[in-house]
């Protein structure tokens, strides 16, 4: 479930690390001896990696720092000579127990530098117009995260009760690479289905971060009833209990995973983004092991994303972030950024 080529772009992830500082903001920026520049901290990703999983993996080889991923930013693109270079950027507060710069043979300085001196430090035009975006962009933002259960075969195929349906081999797959992907953004609490292609689809999330899990009958689906169960039948829980469930997690202070199912996902979504006053992320149903973030600030959507375990990426074109900044993922227009140094210099390497 390798990351997929859909150009013949080189693929590097990153992030925007940041902390507060009094009234203000710092950033990090990182000094590679070998090119001796300036730079924002990425790298490429390796074979078959997933663009979340290489931004955290770049960011703690170079920095010595292990991040949370907050706000999807936009996507960097630039030639190389003949060749395409895509970088996808998060940002990525760092707080005291993230860890200890130590210089290496990639990075031998981390300064950390006020938001608004920061462009001028550095070296290519691209990093600074993103950190213009950055700037422009709510923070910080805490993840609400609406996923679908994995692989689970055919109803039809499982001659028992619909609420015991196991996640079939892919599904296990994908539980695993989930569990790794969800960790990115951090979870405090995870609400499911009590079905068990649900919950064995977040038990590898949270045995990994140790999450709160949270079974919520309300997030059954029609069919899903039967003997042994408090309801007869699932059929029978009210549009308004998903709903609720669906009102508070946008509510909550604190990172958020719902595990639900095909027939409930829209209404989940729909009530949430309600909730927050803002439109529902575009684009196509979720499919099985797939999952959709709802970047929250001051009680709002500041951005979103989607990502599935076989490595696709996509941020809605219509958040705040996204439409403001002409932020590019999957199969929208890329944002041309100048690849231009801004000192004497060749273009910038991975």
């Amino acid at each position: 479930m390798g990351e997929r080529q859909a150009t013949d772009a080189i693929r590097a992830a990153g992030a925007v690390l940041w902390r507060p500082a009094g009234s203000g903001t710092q950033v990090g920026l990182v000094h590679r001896p070998k090119y001796d520049d300036w730079a924002l901290a990425k790298g490429k990703l390796e074979p078959g990696e997933h663009a979340l999983l290489a931004a955290i993996r770049e960011v703690q080889e170079e920095t010595g720092l292990r991040v949370r991923l907050g706000l999807h930013l936009p996507t960097v693109h630039y030639l190389a000579g003949d060749q395409l270079k895509r970088v996808d950027y998060w940002a990525a507060r760092v707080d005291g127990p993230a860890g200890q710069f130590v210089p290496n043979k990639e990075v031998d300085r981390l300064d950390w530098v006020a938001l608004s001196h920061a462009p001028g430090r550095l070296s290519y035009e691209h990093d600074a117009a993103l950190l213009d975006a950055f700037r422009l962009a709510p923070r910080p933002t805490v993840p609400l995260i609406v996923l679908r259960h994995g692989s689970a075969g055919s109803k039809s195929d499982w001659p028992a009760d619909d609420m015991s349906r196991p996640l079939d081999a892919d599904g296990r797959q994908q539980a695993a690479v989930l569990a790794r992907l969800l960790s990115c953004f951090g979870a405090s609490r995870v609400l499911s289905s009590p079905t068990e292609r649900c919950l064995a689809t977040v038990r590898p999330f949270t045995s990994l971060t140790g999450a709160q899990l949270e079974i919520v009958p309300a997030l059954a689906v029609p069919g899903d009833g039967g003997t042994g169960g408090s309801r007869p039948a699932a059929a029978q829980v009210p549009p308004e209990e998903v709903r609720q469930v669906a009102i508070g997690a946008a509510a909550d202070s604190r990172p958020v995973v719902i595990c639900a199912h095909r027939e409930n996902l829209p209404l989940l979504l729909s009530a949430a983004c309600r909730e927050l006053g803002s439109p529902e992320p575009s684009g196509p149903p979720l499919r099985k092991g797939e999952f959709v973030v709802l970047h929250r600030a001051h009680g709002r959507v500041a951005g979103a994303e989607r990502h599935h375990p076989d490595g696709e990426l996509s941020a809605d074109p219509a958040s705040p972030v996204a439409a403001g900044c002409q932020s590019s993922v999957g199969g929208m227009a890329p944002s041309r950024i100048s690849s231009h140094r801004l000192t004497s210099g060749p273009a910038p390497p991975l």
